[in-house]
């Protein structure tokens, strides 16, 4: 796994040994930037379930101001610190070693106000639907804001709409699919 294009492209990626994190391939993850590279520059990303950071760290690497990373798992939350020293990228990067839930509260009431929001939960078990119950209400979403959502295939977003946001695209793959979304009172893109 590398970083793909900016400032630190190139770059050998570590990832953490076993099942705990499933990264994200650098094709996929070409594509899903070649669908955001005009949302990049000067923006607050959120990378939630952050595994080895590599999707952070790309949008770091290709303009991104800031970049916040939320990973419960602490050997994963060491190996984004190690990518982060190594593409020299830390400065620009704040990471919480918590539940994605817990990361978000503590980000509320700091002024953040995040441009694009990734997060690639575990499939199948409806950590997306928690997490955007939970930013339906935040000051973190921002009237611009685009949330990203990888997930399985068969992952079903029906509860969207009830929740007050809309589908704006949606790139499938041969096993996940991405979902870009936005809250329902802003202009379409």
């Amino acid at each position: 796994m590398r970083v793909i294009a900016g400032k630190a492209r190139r770059l050998l990626l570590k990832t953490i040994e076993g099942q705990d994190t499933r990264p994200t391939t650098d094709r996929i993850k070409e594509t899903l930037f070649n669908m955001i590279h005009e949302e990049l520059p000067d923006c607050c990303f959120l990378d939630l379930f952050s595994g080895s950071g590599a999707i952070g760290i790309e949008a770091l690497s290709r303009g991104a101001k800031k970049a916040v990373f939320i990973e419960q798992n602490p050997k994963a939350v060491e190996c984004i610190r190690d990518n982060l020293k190594f593409t020299r990228l830390e400065e620009d990067a704040i990471v919480m070693n918590c539940d994605v839930l817990t990361g978000l509260s503590r980000l509320e009431g700091k002024n953040y106000v995040l441009d694009l929001v990734f997060m690639d939960p575990p499939y199948d078990m409806e950590w997306e639907k928690k997490v955007l119950k939970y930013l339906s209400g935040s000051s973190l979403i921002g009237e611009h804001t685009i949330l990203i959502i990888e997930a399985s295939l068969s992952t079903s977003f029906d509860y969207l709409e009830n929740m007050g946001y809309t589908i704006i695209k949606e790139k499938k793959y041969k096993t996940n699919k991405h979902i870009f979304i936005e809250k329902e009172n802003q202009e379409k893109r």
